[in-house]
């Protein structure tokens, strides 16, 4: 089994949970593993299907990924093949040709397929070794990405009972692993949930102001920087795309309503290094394989904590640090509990508005952002402060703890006024509303309901309209960071005062807040004094960026980078499928320049070593030449 990681995949060690998962296949026993994005679940089954020389069947989502997922696999020497409706009736009738004559170790098919009238059945007589299921949590309707073409994979145990089923995926709550382990009928697995931790990320929520000129900045203080900026709706993706490009970011938009030739383009352009960023709906990334994303920054408050967590799983696959940047505002809420209140299956709209209420609990929270990840997905953290127990070189750690950790106090003003002024207003409505009907009544809002309630009567009424919404909303989100009042209700949750808002109310307890940033320059005034030519000064990053690769940026890195890139255009494929970073950092580091040196290097198995190895080597030894 090592023998044939070193020589097909040029890794010497098993990365954690890997062995026991391919050893538990090769006897025979089906798995379910939850595994981190980037953490080797695609080797768990690519290494069995080598060792048994049949075929692998392996269940993935997006078609637009098997390409790639099939070029991967070929670059380290594995006979693999996908089936789906981008093929010609004659590529298809190759496909089942070698798949019949046992030449395939691996076949990438949708869930889809497996539904077509007698497939599965066909397969019957083929020599299958396994079958994968990638993204298992779609199998679960309590999960936040449920698809129901998922639910025809619970046919694969009744018609293949002897062939062992691993599922795979990053994000399963304990209620979610429940469901899939039942839904596919997986008999005695071998059960794997590996950490949740990222030690790489630094994890980060900001209050939200505007958030494109927020986002403009946070990515030019890391120029060159691969990283995801997403957006819920369409309109804002290509809104957000736009103002960036405007801007002097290599920045392409993506999402389901644009034409699939431009989408596929798009996302071509990042996978292989020729845009920096891209701004997109969640539509974009699952199962995406580009190991050098930087920094992933949600410009909207997500729908779930299982969908964040896949999201931002898409920076740092290589291990090196990654920036998890989130803008918080109040009035994202609204907007999500529309579509939320759009659901008609009444259980389904509950379970989402139980997963929105979960989201805005952690995103308003001060609890160290790492616990409250881990807690959600039933794991413990156990260090006191996650900044203060990164490793400085991992680059890890969140803002909370960072806060914590440095002793610089935050300035702080008291608002007990303001505070005062909403907790009024709760308790002269009972504490039967929610945030937005709140503040509308502190505001002086003319909305329909309050006219129709008669809540236009309060004394409360227009307390506060020397400030905006956005004023009170902050002022809002803090009373809940800090419990002076709380949520209660997953569908439609009002505002509840607890004992210490009840402190505040009456006067007997101050209190006080972080300082409000300053009033942001509308964004279309900077963008007319940037068109003048007036140059913007740089702003002190709220929290101290990841620290610096070990070997990136370095000129012999960046040599290699792009030989490997000119090889990837050459051959039609991402840069990664030639090497990974991590493998280009190591020839930085160690610079190899025979085969036999270059043959040590991790990710440089036997396939890759006959198709590069020489290549860079002789690029190493020609840069040696030159100093």
């Amino acid at each position: 089994m090592r023998e044939t990681l070193r020589k097909v995949f040029g890794f010497h060690e098993f990365r954690p949970n890997q062995e026991p998962i391919v050893e538990a296949i090769m006897a025979g026993r089906d798995v379910f593993a939850v595994m981190p994005t980037g953490g080797g679940k695609s080797l768990c089954y690519q290494l069995p299907a080598r060792m048994t020389g049949r075929t692998a069947v392996v269940i993935s989502p997006l078609i637009s990924l098997m390409k790639d997922q099939v070029d991967a696999a070929r670059a380290n020497g594995l006979r693999a093949a996908f089936l789906n409706s981008s093929l010609s009736a004659a590529e298809k009738g190759r496909v089942y040709g070698q798949l019949r004559s046992g030449r395939l170790e691996l076949l990438y098919l949708a869930p889809e397929r497996l539904n077509l009238g007698g497939f599965l059945e066909s397969l019957a007589g083929m020599p299958i070794s396994l079958f994968a299921v990638d993204e298992a949590h779609c199998v679960s309707e309590w999960g936040h990405d449920f698809r129901p073409d998922y639910l025809s994979l619970s046919a694969i145990k009744k018609a293949f009972p002897q062939v062992p089923l691993a599922a795979f995926t990053a994000t399963a709550t304990l209620q979610v692993q429940a469901d899939v382990l039942g839904r596919l009928g997986l008999a005695d697995p071998l059960v794997v949930r590996a950490s949740f931790d990222r030690p790489n990320f630094f994890i980060e929520v900001r209050p939200k102001d505007s958030a494109e000129d927020q986002a403009l900045d946070f990515i030019r203080e890391r120029p060159g920087q691969a990283g995801i900026v997403y957006r819920t709706s369409r309109k804002s993706v290509e809104h957000t795309a736009f103002f960036l490009e405007r801007h002097g970011v290599a920045v392409r938009p993506y999402h389901a309503g644009l034409p699939d030739d431009e989408r596929k383009a798009n996302q071509e352009a990042f996978r292989k290094d020729q845009v920096d960023v891209v701004v997109a709906t969640i539509a974009f990334g699952m199962g995406i394989d580009k190991p050098n994303v930087r920094f992933v920054v949600h410009a909207d408050l997500p729908r779930s904590i299982e969908g964040y967590y896949q999201e931002i799983g898409r920076a740092g696959r290589d291990g090196e640090p990654a920036h998890c940047l989130l803008f918080f505002g109040g009035g994202d809420v609204p907007k999500l509990r529309h579509f939320i209140d759009e659901i008609e299956d009444e259980k389904v709209r509950r379970a989402a508005a139980r997963r929105l209420a979960r989201m805005v609990e952690y995103a308003e929270s001060r609890v160290c952002r790492r616990k409250s990840l881990l807690d959600y997905f039933g794991e413990k953290y156990w260090e006191p402060n996650c900044h203060a127990a990164a490793d400085p070189q991992a680059g890890g750690g969140c803002d909370v703890c960072r806060a914590e950790a440095s002793g610089v106090a935050v300035p702080q003003v008291d608002a007990t006024v303001d505070a005062q002024k909403l907790l009024s207003a709760m308790a002269r409505t009972d504490q039967r509303f929610g945030a937005k009907h709140v503040i509308d009544i502190v505001v002086g809002a003319k909305t329909e309901r309050i006219l129709e309630l008669g809540h236009g009567q309060l004394k409360t009424y227009g307390v506060g309209r020397e400030h905006s919404r956005e004023h009170w909303r902050r002022v809002l989100d803090e009373m809940l960071a800090r419990r002076v009042v709380v949520r209660e209700g997953d569908e439609y949750p009002v505002l509840k005062m607890t004992a210490l808002g009840a402190e505040v109310l009456r006067g007997k307890c101050p209190f006080t807040m972080d300082a409000l940033p300053e009033p942001a320059e509308p964004a279309a005034a900077r963008e007319s004094a940037r068109g003048k030519g007036r140059k913007k000064a740089a702003k002190k990053p709220a929290v101290s960026p990841p620290g610096p690769m070990r070997a990136e940026n370095g000129p012999l890195f960046e040599r290699l980078r792009a030989l490997r890139l000119k090889l990837a255009e050459e051959q039609g494929v991402p840069p990664y499928v030639i090497f990974h970073n991590r493998a280009l950092q190591e020839m930085a580091e160690r610079r190899p320049t025979t085969l036999a040196e270059m043959a040590e290097i991790n990710g440089v198995g036997e396939a890759k070593l006959d198709a590069y190895g020489k290549l860079f080597a002789d690029e190493i030894e020609a840069f040696l030449g030159e100093r």
